[in-house]
């Protein structure tokens, strides 16, 4: 079982094990030793960063590890996490890795592996990676110079963003919009202004100064604040708001409405099918999604697939059912035609053609759309016993369950990392859905011997 690697990479405080020099030189051994043993050659491998101030020497430290075992190691220098993905996909490269911590401060940093389908490495090769870890494995001496790495930043961005304007882009005039632009002081900061404006749009770019350390600090999709004043002072047709390595987008619409990732796919669903490109007339979402998505499609006659929380377990549903359009509410959104990353510069095109092609405002192509309250509570509980070994705890969720009917949801979960019982209710009421909640939690604290309620 894996234990550094999770969902998402690897992900910790830079400078500390497993974010530390020797320990990214082992990782960067490791990838290019086990790719050489399948491929029984030298591994080629491209990289990219966002902009923390670790990133640079988190990327070199990796680089003299793989060199040192023998890869070809190409930098795109600063580059979105789903640019990496295209790019290993495309170059071709037998693995890209991305140095990031996407939304994280930038204290934090992280590696994240794909594999050449432009997926994320398997499971079996980041075992091996750890093990290699756990067991300090020697990296040879490889003393590099500047000349070692292959530095094609300019080359292989140029790449990545002339697939968007013309694959993704294709005939798309953005001429009539005004758009502002959140870029997080992270790695859409130049990309994603020049990105737009290649398309004619009138682009007014906020938080595109990266400095090191100002990445996603009051900025970007966790803190849209300020997207939403300067959306309603600039009288701009909307606003996009990306996170620290771009792989996610949520908008403000011309009236200052946020448009989440529930919202996102509501409109690209409809979209799609009016186009018959609605594969089984099925959005693929996970449980955190709110029911309102849920009842809009289900207006428009249309299925809503949920998954555990997470865009790899949106992705494997994808392809195992077959579905043409995935993601989550934070704006993660997945359309396998086009990239099995989620890629927020992707996204963001695809609602700006929705936008044109219907001659409809962002706001009223999300009209329809109505989310519903959602509460969340967290009990504290002295041991994780299923739930369904709990009759008192069963008795209340049924009877919650019913009064909601086809008009609410009850998500009924413990956290994967604390001791503690997550209750998250959605219904038409919110006074009523935090009776419900209370009333619960009441249950789980008394059942389970749980000493308080925790913080929500």
């Amino acid at each position: 079982m894996k234990n550094l690697f999770g969902t998402d990479g690897m992900r910790g405080a830079a400078g500390e094990f497993p974010l530390d020099a020797p320990t990214v030189r082992i990782v960067g051994s490791s990838l290019a030793r086990h790719l050489q043993t399948a491929l029984s050659r030298p591994a080629v491998i491209v990289l990219g960063r966002d902009t923390r101030e670790s990133g640079p020497w988190l990327e070199r430290a990796l680089i003299e590890g793989a060199a040192a075992s023998g890869a070809e190691c190409h930098s795109a220098g600063v580059i979105t996490t789903p640019g990496v993905a295209y790019l290993t996909r495309t170059l071709p490269a037998d693995a890209g890795v991305v140095i990031s911590a996407s939304h994280n401060p930038f204290h934090d940093n992280g590696i994240k592996i794909f594999a050449p389908t432009g997926r994320k490495m398997d499971d079996a090769t980041e075992r091996k990676i750890e093990a290699d870890i756990f067991a300090a494995l020697p990296v040879p001496e490889n003393k590099i110079g500047e000349a070692a790495i292959k530095n094609d930043a300019d080359y292989l961005c140029a790449r990545y963003l002339d697939f968007l304007a013309r694959d993704i882009g294709d005939e798309l005039s953005l001429a009539d919009l005004r758009i502002v632009v959140d870029c997080a002081n992270g790695a859409a900061s130049a990309l994603a202004p020049r990105l737009l404006e290649s398309l004619g749009a009138q682009v007014i770019a906020m938080n595109n100064h990266p400095d090191g350390r100002n990445i996603n600090r009051d900025s970007g999709s966790l803190h849209v604040a300020g997207l939403r004043e300067n959306v309603l002072s600039e009288r701009a047709d909307l606003g996009i708001a990306f996170d620290g390595d771009a792989d996610r987008a949520l908008f403000i619409d011309a009236a200052g409405n946020y448009v989440d990732g529930d919202a996102t796919l509501w409109v690209l669903a409809n979209y799609f099918q009016a186009r018959g490109e609605l594969s089984n007339s099925t959005v693929v979402a996970t449980v955190m999604s709110n029911i309102g998505l849920e009842l809009a499609l289900r207006s428009r006659g249309l299925n809503l697939v949920r998954t555990d929380v997470g865009d790899k377990y949106v992705l494997d549903e994808l392809l195992r059912s077959g579905a043409s359009l995935g993601g989550e509410q934070s704006g993660h959104v997945i359309i396998p035609s086009l990239s099995l990353a989620g890629d927020g510069l992707i996204t963001t095109l695809c609602l700006l053609r929705a936008i044109q092609q219907s001659a409809k405002s962002l706001q009223e192509l999300t009209a329809v759309f109505q989310r519903y309250p959602q509460v969340l509570v967290n009990v504290r509980v002295k041991e994780k016993r299923p739930f369904a070994e709990l009759p008192a705890v069963q008795e209340v969720a049924a009877e919650i369950e019913a009064n909601l009917a086809d008009q609410g949801r009850l998500l009924l979960r413990y956290s994967g990392t604390e001791p503690l019982a997550r209750i998250m209710i959605e219904g038409p009421d919110q006074s009523q859905i935090e009776r419900y909640a209370n009333r619960l939690a009441e249950v789980i604290r008394v059942t389970s011997g749980a000493s308080e309620r925790s913080p929500e």
